[in-house]
């Protein structure tokens, strides 16, 4: 029954955030142009949220505070090379300086961070049903936005509109294999679970504070700034009330 569920929520954060992305495209830009930073600023709650609320208490729950914190530094120190390599990028328009690497490198991008997504729903599972519910919905509330903003970089490179739906498809499967490789490894060793979990962890925190929130100060009158803070505290609110019902 907890593979049926892990298999499920990894096909809703891959090809259910893409859907969801080419639903956004069909939107005209003045919507668009409102959803999807709206979104962000909801996705940075969720990932924040099921950093700090969901994933480093569990991690602490089975290990000792400092390897776990350790790992979450570690792994923070990580994605930051990985994001100079351009292997683990976030950005969710065209316009960013990264956005200028050719669209096979998005997709390689997109995959590799897809299947560590499916690690991190499958890992998430493994502590209990909630508390992957949580980190599924985050994941979905941030490749949202982002495939968004794939997908305007392969039009933008070139590719027919068809072609660029079937790469990021084909890319965005990659969550399913790295959720079925956790779970078959993980379930025989429970030990690795809490430093996956940090590890997890501190690719919710890095997206949150490198990307996400530095996107939403773009926007600085007072409107714009408590409609964020109203979305980051739902965000929040969202996985502290899966972590309740845990």
């Amino acid at each position: 029954m907890l593979v049926t569920w892990i298999i499920i929520f990894s096909l809703l954060g891959s090809v259910g955030s893409l859907g969801g992305a080419v639903l956004l495209l069909a939107f005209p830009d003045r919507m668009r142009s409102t959803v999807v930073p709206a979104l962000v600023s909801y996705a940075a709650g969720t990932l924040l949220g099921a950093a700090f609320l969901g994933m480093i208490p569990q991690a602490l729950d089975r290990a000792s505070a400092a390897p776990v914190l350790a790992t979450v530094l570690a792994g923070i120190v990580l994605f930051f090379l990985l994001e100079k390599l351009v292997i683990w990028r976030h950005c969710h328009d065209g316009s960013c300086e990264i956005h200028g690497a050719t669209g096979p490198l998005i997709l390689i991008g997109d995959a590799f961070h897809n299947f560590v997504d499916g690690v991190v729903i499958a890992a998430a599972f493994l502590i209990s049903v909630p508390l992957g519910t949580a980190t599924a919905l985050a994941v979905i509330a941030h490749e949202v936005p982002q495939e968004v903003g794939d997908f305007a970089v392969l039009l933008d490179s070139g590719y027919p509109r068809k072609r660029a739906f079937l790469y990021n498809l084909f890319s965005s499967l990659a969550t399913l294999p790295g959720a079925m490789i956790a779970y078959f490894y993980l379930t025989t060793m429970q030990a690795a679970v809490p430093y996956i979990l940090a590890f997890s962890a501190a690719s919710f925190i890095y997206i949150a504070t490198a990307d996400l929130l530095p996107k939403l100060h773009r926007k600085a009158d007072l409107e714009a700034s408590i409609e964020q803070t109203l979305l980051l505290l739902a965000g929040i609110g969202t996985i502290l009330f899966f972590r309740l019902h845990h």
